[in-house]
């Protein structure tokens, strides 16, 4: 990187300067490494490299990184330039107007549906070099931020965003205030931010990596002093009452009144309701192609254990709720035929997207004992912290033993554990154990079960892995981002566990 720094002493401007740096720095945006932050090791470390090189290249990149690093890299590459400065080390005629720029615009573009908002800041350095930041928000994925570029073609990008609004009557361009677009564009990159877990895939686009430094940088040159902006169509926080009253007046409904089984109904529409309050920042009643797609052939196959009934049932519900919902959102007849023609275009898929877990040869009865709240991406953690449910053991039928209640759960494990009864810590190990399996039950922190998988992975048995889980949690005590970045950080498992 050092050595690609030289080309920072042939560029002619500050904006140009930026963007390669802005590109190194993407480099390792979003990655993990074992022992360590990311930023920290390779971000801070580069700023040290370059101070102790001590050259013209170094030092152009060090007064880059002062503006675009992270707050840690920030303070020291400026205090690394100005040693460099001291000792007349050559810098670019560009360098003191390095991140010297003053916004002068900010814009939205956005559709009708309210899937996605195309977020447009244009910035100039004392009226010249000017330039647009261009963000899309994503909210079928949580109002995250999923590609970023720049453009110098300013006039050209508004003019078209406001002639394809004005030709579309399912777009819409308006200005925003600066105040306004700084709030949901630093919502928007940290859901991108929290998006990246180990094992999640990337969910930006190829791009975005590259431009993150520059964005997060240019959107601090915006006036701050706004919470962040409601999406399109939102409303106040749903209770659990309010969507229980929401799903009635929706079965009592004439958009409902064609849906042969009532009971199967009921189910989906609460499914329809907690999906749109819950990974829709609180917008059941929004509807579009793109959400109604992305609830049937990525969502419910991942997160819910539907009955066959309420499987043949939902893509019905699911229409009947669009009929219902859309003019309550303010979705025009336009809008409700191309959602309609989405879902009925999607049922197919969804029909060979969703598995049951019973086709894998799984017990109905076993399944729902471990999916209660039919949360089906839980299935697998919870067969691996109680994988003793069915049989006699003694007098005991395992069949009748219900794994969420906390004295059958203790059973369970004490069963799992026969063969220790004898240790003298019996009764204080079981009890690690049962907050492991409490743990793996209900998926809290996230990264237990990651964890657990990676040592599966590499040939340790199940015996290996629940011990090493519960030194960890042992050792970090009542400090969950301590643990969950602890367990983030294993790999491998010693060869004499200490449990």
């Amino acid at each position: 990187m050092l050595l690609a720094a030289r080309e920072l002493l042939a560029v002619r401007s500050p904006l140009d300067a930026e963007l390669m740096v802005s590109d190194m720095l993407g480099a390792w945006w979003g990655r993990r490494l074992r022992g360590g932050d990311v930023e920290q090791i390779l971000g801070e470390g580069l700023v040290d490299y370059a101070a102790k090189a001590g050259t013209p290249a170094a030092l152009t990149l060090l007064i880059s990184v002062a503006y675009l690093g992270t707050a840690r890299q920030a303070a020291k590459a400026e205090g690394a330039a100005l040693a460099l400065m001291e000792s007349d080390v050559a810098r670019p005629r560009w360098a003191d107007r390095v991140g010297a720029v003053k916004p002068s615009g900010c814009y939205v573009s956005r559709d009708v549906y309210g899937d996605q908002d195309t977020v447009v800041c244009t910035f100039a350095y004392n009226g010249e070099d000017t330039h647009a930041l261009v963000v899309v928000v994503d909210y079928n994925m949580r109002g995250m931020a999923r590609d970023a570029w720049v453009s110098s073609q300013v006039d050209k990008l508004l003019e078209q965003a406001r002639l394809e609004a004005a030709g579309n009557p399912m777009l819409r361009f308006e200005e925003i205030e600066p105040q306004q677009a700084r709030a949901l564009l630093e919502f928007a990159m940290k859901a991108a931010r929290d998006s990246l877990g180990r094992n999640a895939p990337r969910l930006v686009s190829d791009g975005y990596s590259a431009y993150h430094a520059f964005a997060r940088s240019r959107i601090k040159a915006l006036p701050p002093g706004r919470k962040r902006p409601a999406p399109p169509h939102s409303e106040a926080p749903y209770s659990r009452d309010r969507r229980a009253m929401l799903a009635a007046e929706f079965l009592a409904s004439d958009a409902a009144e064609n849906l042969s089984d009532p009971s199967a109904a009921s189910r989906c529409a609460d499914h329809i309701i907690d999906y749109g309050c819950d990974q829709d920042l609180g917008r059941p009643l929004r509807v579009s192609p793109a959400k109604c797609e992305t609830f049937l052939l990525d969502w419910l196959p991942r997160k819910v254990m539907l009955r066959p009934a309420e499987q043949e049932a939902m893509p019905h519900a699911l229409a009947a709720w669009v009929r219902f919902a859309a003019p309550r959102a303010g979705l025009p007849e336009q809008g409700v035929r191309a959602t309609l023609d989405a879902v009925w275009e999607a049922t197919a898929r969804f029909t060979e997207a969703y598995r049951d877990p019973t086709t894998f040869g799984l017990d109905r009865a076993l399944v729902e004992r471990l999916l209660p709240d039919g949360d089906l991406s839980a299935l697998a953690r919870r067969a691996f912290a109680f994988p003793l449910l069915q049989g006699v053991h003694g007098s005991i039928i395992l069949d009748t033993l219900n794994p969420a209640d906390e004295g059958d759960r203790r059973i369970l494990l004490e069963i799992d554990h026969a063969a220790e009864r004898d240790r003298p810590d019996f009764d204080e190990h079981l009890a690690w154990h049962e907050e492991i399996a409490a743990r793996l039950w209900e998926g809290d922190p996230p990264q237990l079960w990651e964890a657990a998988q990676r040592l599966m992975d590499l040939g340790h048995d199940r015996h290996e892995v629940l011990h090493l889980l519960i030194e960890i949690a042992e050792r970090m005590g009542d400090h969950p981002d301590e643990l969950a970045a602890a367990l983030d950080d294993i790999a491998d498992i010693p060869d004499e566990p200490s449990a």
